[in-house]
């Protein structure tokens, strides 16, 4: 009988491949148990040795965190007490009194009791200072301890004693917690008759089928001709959200993302398994460098397939995919375990975790690493940083008297003083900041504090700083002093420069008093460069084609 000697050099290869890789795994499992070994023995004997009691749940925690802080920022261990806060991230939902606070002074206060919510009924309004809770004093108390005590089973009662605004006696407020749900799309509407609009803020459960509600109820109007769905600031979220939100717009079958891990399980596709709502209607995404993740999938998705026109700034470039992974003692992890890779084949991913410089600190991917790859229609797009906007609509950058105005609560106080004296206003889209309104603000400005340094003052102080350095001062002093002198910041001039942005920043405040997140989109909305420009991209078919190409759905007919 005739051997088969061509097959020995075969399995003697796989056999020493096979023990090649078994080495590989008892040379990790080695590494993995003597550092486990050397960390218990450590820690035994400080335990043992150490001075002081040791705080066991702290320190293991900090080492924890330090083994973490050496990958990415998305892989966190999640303790028992934050559980539920990762179980709102993905579901919207949450057992709670429905409130936005911050921290002001002392004390914190309420910033915006969500429309329905338990606070609303229970009579909360902005600017209720907390003073204490369930008779535990507030003072002092960061926001995330505030928080948590008011979050709890569905149906309890809570006790908060608050102090209102122009009044000096505290008063106590009973709230029933509710299960409090967020809505993904924080509201949707027509603009000018025929462009409809869907302001999108996060990807949690269901958000695919409000994103189709919300559609279905703008298509009822026979005059519509386009769509503009909003993922500015939009930070992600559920991927299969992303997918189902894609597949409202595209064909059955089409390939969204795809993700690679280390392990061929995370080796998956995810195509659109039911059929499209509208592959016609032309669509504009509006994206800016805050929109990341799963809003990255879906503005990406429709970029690849040429379904939409991208408008905005360049993303955020996560490109990465997490997991929660159930750990012992109700405790879970966080961990990144693959990367994703949007239709025409790039991964978004801006910045390289895996390679740090000399200093450790992570970089982006650079230029000379970019890869090109082609849409549909052959439109050339790029990988190693974000999703680049087919127009660039860069933000402006807000005023140095705006961002004071803001971060000392002066616009937020004085919307809870007009509040209080104007107990209506007209419909959101319509009111206006009148010269009457701004006039009054800028007289109630007078005696706050809201004093600030401009960006020209603080390179003068740089640039001065280095002539000093380098023995140039004294031959220049007079030359500083009289720059300084021109550019010392008058608040006054700068209320009446920066007015526009001031105003804007005013409207919304003052109109969410009486209509909440809905009214201050609505207000937004009529004075924002990026929607009038997508409304032009989507009236103009010339432009929306030539931006496309000629095989995107719907334009050959």
């Amino acid at each position: 009988m005739r051997k088969n000697y061509t097959l020995i050099p075969v399995l003697i290869l796989a056999l020493l491949l096979n023990v090649k890789v078994q080495a590989q795994v008892t040379s990790s499992t080695f590494e993995i148990s003597k550092n486990l070994d050397i960390f218990a023995t450590m820690y035994k004997e400080l335990n043992n040795n150490y001075v002081d009691e040791l705080n066991h749940g702290e320190l293991v925690k900090a080492g924890i965190d330090g083994l973490l802080e050496k990958l990415d920022p998305y892989t966190v261990f999640i303790s028992e007490a934050d559980v539920e806060d990762y179980t709102f991230m993905t579901t919207g939902q949450y057992g709670g009194i429905g409130a936005l606070i911050h921290k002001q002074g002392d004390y914190v206060v309420v910033s915006e009791p969500y429309e329905g919510s338990p606070a609303q009924k229970a009579g909360l309004i902005p600017g209720d200072r907390i003073l204490k809770v369930n008779d535990r004093d507030a003072k002092g108390k960061s926001v995330s301890d505030v928080s948590t005590v008011l979050k709890g089973e569905p149906g309890t009662k809570l006790s908060i004693q608050i102090l209102r605004e122009n009044s000096s006696n505290p008063q106590m407020i009973e709230v029933v917690r509710e299960k409090v749900s967020i809505p993904n799309v924080a509201h949707f509407l027509t603009l000018d008759e025929n462009i409809g609009y869907i302001k999108l803020t996060g990807f949690t459960q269901n958000s695919g089928k409000e994103v189709k509600d919300a559609f279905l109820k703008l298509r009822e109007n026979p005059k519509l001709r386009g769509l503009i769905i909003d993922l500015r600031d939009n930070g992600g979220g559920l991927m299969n959200e992303a997918v189902n939100i894609a597949n409202l717009f595209v064909k059955k079958g089409e390939l969204i993302v795809s993700t690679k891990g280390k392990t061929p399980d995370r080796n998956k596709s995810y195509k659109t398994l039911l059929q499209p709502v509208d592959t016609d209607i032309p669509i504009v995404v509006l994206v800016n460098s805050f929109s990341a993740s799963a809003s990255e999938i879906v503005a990406g998705a429709l970029q690849d397939l040429d379904r939409a026109v991208i408008i905005g700034e360049r993303t955020f470039g996560k490109g990465l995919v997490q997991n929660i992974i159930p750990l012992t003692y109700n405790t879970q992890m966080k961990v990144t375990v693959a990367k994703y890779y949007i239709p025409s084949g790039r991964c978004i991913q801006a910045i390289d975790y895996a390679h740090k410089d000399s200093s450790g600190a992570v970089t982006k991917i650079p230029d000379s690493l970019v890869n090109t790859f082609k849409t549909r229609s052959g439109r050339l797009v790029y990988d190693g940083g974000g999703i680049s906007p087919d127009i660039e609509a860069e933000q402006p950058e807000i005023s140095n008297i705006s961002v004071s105005l803001i971060t000392k609560y002066l616009i937020f106080d004085y919307a809870n003083k007009f509040k209080r004296e104007n107990a209506e206003i007209k419909p959101a889209a319509e009111f206006e900041i009148t010269p009457e309104i701004y006039a009054d603000f800028v007289n109630w400005l007078h005696d706050k504090d809201y004093d600030y340094v401009t960006r020209s003052e603080r390179m003068l102080a740089e640039l001065k700083k280095t002539a000093e350095n380098e023995k140039y001062f004294d031959e220049l002093s007079a030359e500083f002093a009289q720059l300084e002198s021109k550019m010392m910041h008058n608040k006054q001039a700068d209320l009446e420069k920066f007015s526009p942005e001031i105003k804007s920043l005013l409207r919304s405040e003052i109109v969410s008093r009486y209509y909440y997140q809905k009214g201050r989109v609505e207000a937004q909305v009529t004075e924002d460069p990026e929607i009038k420009k997508a409304r032009e991209v989507l009236l103009d078919k010339e432009l929306y084609t030539g931006i496309l190409g000629s095989v995107g759905y719907g334009l050959n007919k």
